[in-house]
């Protein structure tokens, strides 16, 4: 059965034997059926939505074992030529720790694969005529984007909650095999010339704890001064020390004379000092945010702000996880932008260009937003949110004048 619009008039042919489906008014095309009315219904296929979605993952995981092949290759002979003037250093723990950098630049190459996954998917698809004839049955590009697009949210979200904390075990495990073999380094632990500063907070009283010289083993502090305050920031007193040693979460502070305004100095054998931090969250706290799980990271983040270490590099690293999804939602949509036209002579060329260039511009736009989020010239949030935020609002308005405009 087919319909055509005849001078004004319309004509239908139908098989014999067969009820005539209605005929719109505002169209050559039948009715949807069941359409109230008369109304015509955009077009929808479960099955297609599907088939488009599997081409998109599919391309997603090879162009990521083929990036990562490549990764893994250079990384193994840039560890080879590191340990080169160590003898000590064997091939087999040079290539394990290849693969124990892996996730670092895996999860740094990300948005770059979900782009190139989806040019590749858009551009085949258009190619071999797929889309044109979802096209012509009335699928707009935003329908069958939307699989495409939900693929790349879930991908974000797995990448955020389980390859992220996966990723960052073998990532402080690299770290440790680093400093022991190549860097000939006991411990991660740096303190700078001032010496060591913390605070505490216990019942309405702070404390702010001075150190000359740390053991980065056992954490003993050495020459230790305690600053007392209340609530409003007045001064209680101090106490002095010569050790302090880290035990159960307490301070234990031998020999110390503390001293209170308009009172006699007293003297303890010990003193102790309630705290939240243990040898790990230290070491940690001067590690890189990639070392901890994004799970542990809120809770670490609290505890660096109420012991007075900086974490201006965690909040702006666990803001730019959660903003991770939103930013490969935008790589679908540069995706759809550089790949739904019809192939033309260059048009390849032109299409892998401008992909190269999107992927360019936005690791430099990321890179320096977010060394002002570090410096603290700019919000945290807004360091760590303005990359997908104006990624995914460009894409949708160059998608739209390239659709509807």
């Amino acid at each position: 059965m087919f319909w055509r619009r005849n001078t004004g008039t319309q004509r239908r042919r139908t098989v014999a034997g067969q009820p005539a489906r209605p005929v719109c008014s505002c169209s050559a095309w039948p009715c949807a059926p069941g359409g109230p009315g008369g109304r015509i219904f955009m077009y929808s296929s479960p099955t297609l939505s599907r088939y488009i979605g599997r081409q998109f993952v599919i391309w997603f995981c090879l162009l990521m074992v083929i990036l990562l092949s490549i990764v893994l290759l250079l990384d193994v002979v840039e560890l080879l030529r590191r340990a080169g003037t160590k003898p000590h250093v064997t091939f087999g723990l040079v290539v394990q720790m290849a693969f124990l950098k892996l996730p670092e630049i895996g999860q740094q190459i990300f948005p770059f694969v979900i782009l190139f996954a989806g040019m590749f998917t858009f551009w085949r698809l258009t190619r071999s005529a797929e889309l044109v004839v979802a096209r012509a049955v009335g699928v707009s590009a935003w329908q069958f984007l939307m699989p495409v697009l939900i693929a790349a949210a879930a991908i974000g979200v797995v990448k955020v909650t389980i390859i992220n904390p996966v990723g960052a075990v073998f990532i402080a495990k690299y770290d440790q095999l680093q400093d022991r073999y190549l860097k000939m380094k006991s411990s991660s632990l740096n303190i700078s010339r001032n010496g060591l500063w913390l605070r505490q907070n216990n019942d309405g009283e702070q404390f702010f704890i001075h150190a000359d010289l740390v053991n980065p083993i056992t954490f003993d502090l050495t020459n230790v001064i305690v600053f007392f305050f209340d609530s409003d920031q007045t001064y209680l007193g101090r106490l002095d020390s010569l050790n302090a040693n880290l035990k159960d979460r307490k301070w234990v502070l031998q020999d110390a004379v503390l001293s209170r305004p308009k009172k006699d100095p007293e003297k303890h054998a010990t003193y102790t000092i309630p705290t939240e931090l243990d040898m790990a969250t230290i070491e940690e706290s001067f590690a890189p945010p990639e070392t901890i799980s994004f799970w542990d990271l809120p809770r670490f983040i609290h505890t660096l702000e109420t012991t007075g270490f900086p974490a201006v590099r965690h909040r702006l690293h666990y803001q730019s996880l959660l903003s991770q999804p939103f930013l490969f939602l935008a790589m679908v949509l540069f995706a759809a932008v550089f790949s739904l036209r019809m192939p033309r002579r260059g048009g390849t060329m032109t299409m892998v260009t401008g992909g190269v260039l999107t992927g360019f511009v936005l690791f430099v736009m990321t890179d320096v937003i977010r060394t002002f989020g570090m410096s603290e010239t700019i919000p945290v949030l807004m360091a760590a949110w303005s990359p997908a935020g104006i990624s995914l609002l460009l894409g949708t308005a160059l998608l739209l004048h390239l659709e509807d405009g």
